[in-house]
């Protein structure tokens, strides 16, 4: 027999088996998947909202969980909206009680934590999730956020699990967290709390609903295993490397309804070109995680990235010379998009360590020192290119308590200032360095990551400290590694950026309350005055009167400086032509199932 005809009549039976396997699992669709391709600058570090607190953790959890309420995402300025509830909260006219109903016929995604059943979502889901942020063993990063809430109950059932050491009592039932009936979830908390709504109902990035039965079933591998009732799932994970999010398949009926405001433009043009489309509108997210600045951008004109979130500074001038997309780009229909960001960039002081930590007048002296002499409007023009704004305070664009035309000392460059500080307590010159008042040497340590805005940032740390004479160290880790270590106050010195997640601007005071350290509050700085003035903010409605508070808690902050703020940057998004309908979020991350991708303008590879 001809071998050659062997082979071929084999080729064709594989062929005549592959043509039945596909006839058998039903027709062809005409329609393209559209794959969403993203690279984020920084690695993620889990899928369990409750261990979490850096950004792009968040945005991927934010598309797998949902929480009660959600922000419109066309709405400026912002409105909130029901997600999974029925309705908005029924709140009492004290703001202590708020009572929720959930939409039934809303399901988690299929898993084998829920043995083949479908498994619909309850008021219980909601009361295990926000107890998971309590549960001592956790150690959840969140729990200062939750603690002071002040859901009746909720502390002091931390404190009987941690005081008998015991595990946390999950069962037992507490006045401010309860579920009334299968779809009623009410809450209480010990004071009135009049933005409860935005503090804890809506973010589906870390307060979206869990199963119990999904973290019973995985246990300490429960990070590695969201699952939500949201619009995708995780398919794959290659830790620090890649992540696929897939759409759904059992997502529920949703659809576009975002209300743009009549002088919008751009949300008005996005409102009728998406009104009524059924969500989500792509079938897959790719993400890479590309740290250095030149492959990502590299990444992103080659057409491999679809979107580019946050134009890296050192191509600023590429992308977007005098703010303007630039004229080669636009010819091949890029968009861009540009704001100033709800954020700021800030210098961590651990007020724990023996150096650069205390409250005594020396070490006060100490920061405030490295504040003055650090050449923020330089950082500005040759780091970040122009892209950001000084900051004078703790406080960001867009929140309630922020001031443009606030000023302090803590947008100062005053390097002759800084020298008399260091002088004055004690901290003077020996061979060619300061030393401390205790006649030990001076040695900061920082600690930063290995790219190359880290790197030219270090640069600068160095060259405006050793100009007043003090010797600086720098430490490089990965920044989940930076973050671990930070949040157990072992480090002296750490560089962060910081968005906010809410309109009310104490989320961003937070970092500066006592009983916050080591989760928002990595500096662990502890004052009675300010913890007095934080727990006042939280019960009072928006007025003059707050606003009056919020500039005595900003002073606070220059003048103990437990953090030097830098910068509100301002955020430069590049989208290619096929990706259709972007618009950047000012306080949530969930924002993929809203744009569409059409595949017929992506260039075949």
């Amino acid at each position: 027999m001809n071998p050659y005809f062997v082979l071929t009549r084999r080729a064709l039976s594989a062929l005549a088996l592959a043509a039945s396997a596909l006839a058998a699992s039903g027709p062809l669709s005409a329609e393209p998947v559209k794959v969403l391709n993203y690279a984020f600058p920084i690695a993620e570090t889990g899928f369990d909202p409750s261990q979490l607190s850096d950004l792009y953790s968040r945005t991927l959890t934010a598309a797998i969980f949902e929480s009660l309420y959600r922000y419109d995402h066309l709405a400026r300025p912002v409105q909130i909206k029901p997600l999974v509830a029925s309705a908005m909260p029924e709140v009492s006219t004290d703001f202590r009680s708020f009572t929720v109903r959930i939409q039934p016929g809303i399901y988690f995604a299929d898993d084998p934590a829920f043995k083949g059943a479908r498994r619909e979502l309850t008021a219980h889901d909601f009361v295990y999730m926000y107890k998971r942020f309590a549960d001592p063993a956790l150690k959840s990063p969140g729990w200062s956020s939750m603690e002071e809430t002040g859901l009746v109950g909720l502390a002091a059932l931390r404190r009987q699990a941690m005081d008998k050491k015991k595990p946390f009592d999950y069962d037992k039932e507490i006045e401010g967290l309860r579920a009334l009936d299968r779809y009623t979830l009410q809450i209480k908390t010990e004071r009135a709390r009049p933005r409860l709504l935005e503090t804890l109902l809506a973010g589906s990035d870390l307060y979206g609903a869990v199963a119990r039965e999904v973290v019973e079933h995985y246990g300490d591998k429960i990070a590695e295993h969201p699952v939500g009732t949201g619009p995708f799932l995780l398919k794959s994970w290659r830790r620090s490397s890649q992540i696929v999010l897939e759409r759904n398949p059992g997502y529920r009926e949703r659809f576009y309804d975002g209300e743009a405001t009549a002088d919008d433009a751009e949300g008005q043009a996005l409102q009728a070109r998406f009104k009524g489309r059924r969500l989500p509108m792509i079938d897959q997210i790719r993400i890479a995680i590309i740290e250095e600045a030149q492959p990502r951008w590299l990444s992103f004109l080659n057409a491999e990235q679809d979107f580019l979130e946050r134009v890296p500074a050192e191509f600023i001038s590429q992308a977007m010379p005098n703010g303007k997309l630039a004229p080669n780009l636009a010819k091949k229909g890029m968009q861009a998009y540009r704001s100033i960001g709800a954020d700021a960039t800030l210098t961590v002081f651990n007020l724990e360590d023996p150096v650069v930590g205390g409250m005594t007048p020396e070490r006060v002296a100490l920061r405030r020192a490295i504040s003055l002499a650090i050449d923020v409007g330089r950082e500005i023009r040759l780091v970040r290119r122009g892209q950001a704004i000084p900051a004078q305070s703790q406080m960001v664009p867009h929140t309630t308590g922020y001031a443009a035309d606030f000023k302090s000392e803590m947008g100062d460059f005053d390097p002759a200032r800084a020298m008399a500080l260091l002088d004055l307590y004690g901290y003077v010159m020996r061979d060619g360095w300061r030393i401390q008042p205790n006649g030990q040497p001076l040695v900061l340590v920082r600690n930063s990551q290995p790219d190359n805005q880290s790197r030219q940032l270090d640069e600068l740390w160095l060259k405006n400290l050793s100009a007043i004479g003090i010797k600086v160290e720098i430490k490089a880790a990965k920044w989940p590694e930076n973050l671990k270590s930070a949040r157990g106050g072992k480090f002296m010195i750490w560089g962060v950026g910081s968005s906010a997640s809410q309109p009310d601007g104490l989320s961003s005071l937070q970092r500066l309350y006592g009983p916050a350290g080591g989760g928002q509050n990595l500096s662990r700085f502890k004052s009675p005055e300010f913890d007095k003035l934080y727990d006042e903010l939280q019960g009072m409605a928006d007025g003059p009167e707050r606003e009056a508070l919020f500039l005595q808690a900003k002073r606070i902050g220059v003048t103990y400086m437990p953090y030097k703020n830098h910068a509100h940057r301002i955020i430069s998004d590049l989208a290619q032509p096929w990706l259709i309908g972007y618009r950047r979020a000012l306080f949530w991350q969930d924002w993929w199932q809203f744009v569409d991708i059409d595949e017929s303008l992506r260039p075949a590879r």
